[in-house]
């Protein structure tokens, strides 16, 4: 299995690769095929508290047990993620420009100025997401 060699990705996609039962089984074994040993993905800092919620949300939905929220954070947390400090501080007005202008959450903009600033490809299931990276010359993953 031969990875990218860096690739921002966003919650969207980390929780696809951990939850059973999301609706995005193709699109997330096309992930987990462009993820290996020498990958490094790239986020902001946001990224885990993102999952963390997403986790919990699933746990409250009665999707997975609380058992499960721990070991998939696990799993989250021994990936090989670079967490960009920028994203937090010096960039944060590029993002809000960026989610003025393509409608999206602050959160969701930090994924795309950092591909942007990294001239990375973006690995996201956000169908907002996606069509700003789009829009913006990014290429989409998967």
């Amino acid at each position: 299995m031969s990875g990218e060699s860096s690739f921002v990705m966003d919650s969207s996609s980390v929780l696809a690769l951990l939850l059973p039962d999301e609706k995005y089984g193709a699109d997330a074994m096309a992930l987990r095929k462009l993820i290996d040993a020498r990958t490094v993905l790239l986020a902001p800092a946001h990224l885990w508290m993102e999952v963390a919620n997403g986790l919990l949300m699933a746990e409250r939905r009665r999707r997975i047990s609380q058992m499960e929220v721990s070991e998939f954070l696990d799993i989250a947390l021994s990936m090989n993620v670079e967490i960009d400090s920028e994203s937090e501080t010096s960039t944060v007005r590029e993002t809000v420009g960026l989610g003025r202008r393509h409608g999206l959450t602050v959160y969701d903009a930090a994924y795309l100025e950092l591909s942007m600033r990294r001239g990375t490809k973006l690995a996201t299931l956000d169908a907002d997401l996606r069509k700003a990276a789009t829009a913006s010359g990014i290429q989409v993953l998967p």
